[in-house]
C-alpha cells in the first residue's frame, strides 16, 4: 500500500493524518466528519471556537463548502490557486459548525503540493488541516517537526519533504462582499490588489476569528524578544555583563569572540529564504542551553510583513 492509499483509508475512517503543503505541515481530518474534526482540536489543544482551514482539490470544489461565492473569490482562486491563499466565504450547510469554530463562514484553500493535491482529488472531499503542532507553538515544516510535536497522537504522517514557503497562507475575508486581509502571508496586498483592481483592506473589519489569528502564536518554549538593531545590541551587552547565555537571529555577522552566545544565526536578507527557514531556526534555538532568543526586527516593508507578524506573535515583551 502506497502512502496516498494508506492516508485515504485512515482519513475515511475518521483518523488524523499529517499532510504536507507548501506552507507548513497540516494535521488533517475529514472536514465533514465532526468526530474526526474534534480529534484535531483535542490533539492540538486548540480552542473549539478557532476555525480550521479546509483544503480542497480545486477551485470548483468551493461550491461544495461555501455559498453565495462572490466573483472576487473566483478571480483570486484563478490567480493564486493552488497556492498560499485562504479565502473566507459563507459556510455551506453541509459543513459542520465544529469545523468552522461555530461561525457562519468557512476558510478554504487549494494547497500547492503534488502529493496532497493527489490525495485531495482521490479523497473526493475536503481535509481540515491546521498546522500539525500544539496550539500556539511553532508550526512544523518537516515530518521530523510533526513527530517532535505530536508523536503517536497523529495516526499517520505523509512524507512530502521540507515545506517550500515555510509560513502560513495569506487569509482574505470575502464573506461580506468586500476583500480584507485577516492574516498576512506569502501573497501580499499589492499582489491581491493587482488582481482585484481595488485596494484591499487589512483587518479592522467584521468581528471574525480567523485561523492562526491569536495574539500569542508560533512561539518557542523559551522567551523570544523581537528587537530593533540598537536595542538588540544593548540587550546583548546587558546579558554579557550578567554572564547569561542567549541565542541570536540577526542580519549581521556574529562577533568573533562572545562566550555567552549559545548560537548565532545570520539571517538571509531575502524574505523568501528567511520565511522558508524561520520555523526550523526557532526550533533549533529552542533546543540550546540559552535562556532566551533575541531576534533582530526585519525591515519595515511589505515584503517582510508576514514574517514580522509571525515574530511579533511569537515574541514576549521585555521585562
Amino acid at each position: 500500500m502506497n502512502i496516498i492509499d494508506k492516508a485515504l483509508d485512515l482519513l475515511k475512517g475518521g483518523k488524523l493524518v499529517a499532510i504536507p503543503t507548501e506552507t507548513v505541515y497540516g494535521l488533517g481530518a475529514d472536514a465533514k466528519n465532526p468526530l474526526a474534526v474534534q480529534k484535531i482540536y483535542a490533539v492540538k489543544g486548540r480552542p473549539p471556537t478557532n476555525p480550521l482551514i479546509i483544503h480542497i482539490p480545486n477551485a470548483d470544489a468551493m461550491s461544495h463548502f461555501a455559498t453565495d461565492i462572490p466573483e472576487d473569490a473566483w478571480r483570486l482562486a484563478k490567480a493564486f490557486w493552488p497556492g498560499p491563499l485562504t479565502l473566507i466565504l459563507n459556510r455551506h450547510t453541509s459543513v459542520p459548525p465544529a469545523t468552522t469554530g461555530g461561525q457562519d463562514t468557512v476558510a478554504l484553500r487549494v494547497p500547492n503540493h503534488s502529493i496532497t493535491l493527489e490525495l485531495l482529488a482521490r479523497f473526493g472531499g475536503g481535509i481540515a488541516a491546521p498546522s500539525a503542532n500544539r496550539y500556539g507553538r511553532i508550526s512544523p515544516t518537516t515530518t521530523d517537526h510533526v513527530r517532535e510535536e505530536l508523536g503517536s497522537k497523529v495516526d499517520y504522517i505523509v512524507e512530502g519533504g521540507p515545506c517550500q514557503i515555510g509560513i502560513e497562507s495569506t487569509i482574505v475575508y470575502l464573506a461580506a462582499g468586500s476583500a480584507m486581509i485577516l492574516r498576512q502571508g506569502h501573497i501580499s496586498a499589492t499582489e491581491l490588489t493587482a488582481v482585484l483592481g481595488y485596494d484591499i483592506m487589512v483587518k479592522g473589519g467584521p468581528a471574525i476569528e480567523a485561523p492562526g489569528s491569536s495574539l500569542s502564536h508560533y512561539a518557542p518554549i523559551k522567551p523570544l524578544y523581537l528587537l530593533e538593531k540598537l536595542s538588540l545590541q544593548n540587550i546583548m551587552t546587558q546579558l554579557n555583563d550578567q554572564k547569561r547565555h542567549y541565542d541570536v537571529i540577526s542580519f549581521a555577522s556574529p562577533p568573533e569572540i562572545e562566550p555567552y552566545i549559545s548560537q548565532w544565526i545570520t539571517a538571509s536578507n531575502d524574505p523568501i529564504q528567511y520565511a522558508q527557514h524561520l520555523y526550523s531556526h526557532l526550533r533549533d534555538l529552542d533546543k540550546t542551553n540559552s535562556e532566551c532568543i533575541l531576534v533582530e526586527a526585519p525591515p519595515n516593508t511589505e515584503l517582510w510583513l508576514a514574517i514580522t507578524d509571525r515574530l511579533a506573535r511569537a515574541a514576549r515583551p521585555l521585562e
